[in-house]
Order: C-alpha cells, then sequence, then structure tokens
C-alpha cells in the first residue's frame, strides 16, 4: 500500500507552494522584482506575474525598469511572458501592461531571437487583431 507514500508527497508539495508563495509575497513587498517574476514564472500563474509587472509601472521611472527587469531574464522565461501577454493583451484592463512588456521585448530582442522563441508565430497571430 503507497497510499500513506502518496500522502506525504502531496503534503510536502503542498507545503513547498505555500513557502514559494510567501516568497513570492515577500519578494513584492521588497520591491526584488527581477526575483518576484522569476518566481511567478515558475510557478506558472500569469495573474502573479501581470501583479508583478504593474506594480513595477507603478514605480517611478517604471518603464525603465520594466525594462531592465524583462531584458534580465532568461530565454525561456521570456517566452512564459510572451504567452501570458497574448491573454493579457485580450483584455482591456490589462492591454497596457501587455504593449508595456510587448514593447520591451521588441527593443531588447533581435528579430532573429525572436524568431527562435517557441509558440512566436500563434503569439503574433493573437496579439494582431488586438494591438
Amino acid at each position: 500500500d503507497v497510499t500513506e507514500i502518496e500522502e506525504k508527497e502531496a503534503q510536502a508539495k503542498q507545503e513547498e507552494q505555500i513557502m514559494k508563495e510567501q516568497e513570492l509575497s515577500n519578494l513584492l513587498h521588497e520591491k526584488r522584482y527581477l526575483k518576484a517574476l522569476g518566481l511567478a514564472i515558475s510557478l506558472d500563474r500569469p495573474h502573479t506575474v501581470l501583479t508583478v509587472v504593474k506594480a513595477i509601472l507603478k514605480e517611478p521611472e517604471g518603464r525603465r525598469h520594466l525594462e531592465e527587469n524583462i531584458a534580465r531574464l532568461r530565454k525561456d522565461q521570456k517566452e512564459a511572458v510572451l504567452a501570458f501577454l497574448v491573454t493579457w493583451n485580450t483584455n482591456s484592463r490589462n492591454c497596457h501592461e501587455a504593449q508595456a512588456v510587448m514593447e520591451t521585448l521588441l527593443k531588447h530582442e533581435a528579430p532573429d531571437s525572436l524568431l527562435q522563441f517557441s509558440g512566436i508565430k500563434s503569439a503574433v497571430e493573437s496579439l494582431l487583431p488586438y494591438t
């Protein structure tokens, strides 16, 4: 019977999730946005990533800080953010943040680099009607 082992594993995963969410909350409070973005992306939480982007944009010099933070993300993280912003862009409440992130990606990534992103074709097709 492996029920007890599975329950312990599930409980450990749940505890780890709670710890990561607490860490994310602390990072936002401390205004450590790059780490907060990375953690939210790794947790696959598009709404949390959007919350971090909004917090960055509320800061003085928010656009510049957003550019600095997005530029420092790894390629896989940028791909995830691109996928998230496609969804954000369809909602009028979040479209400005999506456009700011998209502008940053377009400014700081070479066209050849953007073409290497997974899902770039479908992302562009989805962004065009709303942009």
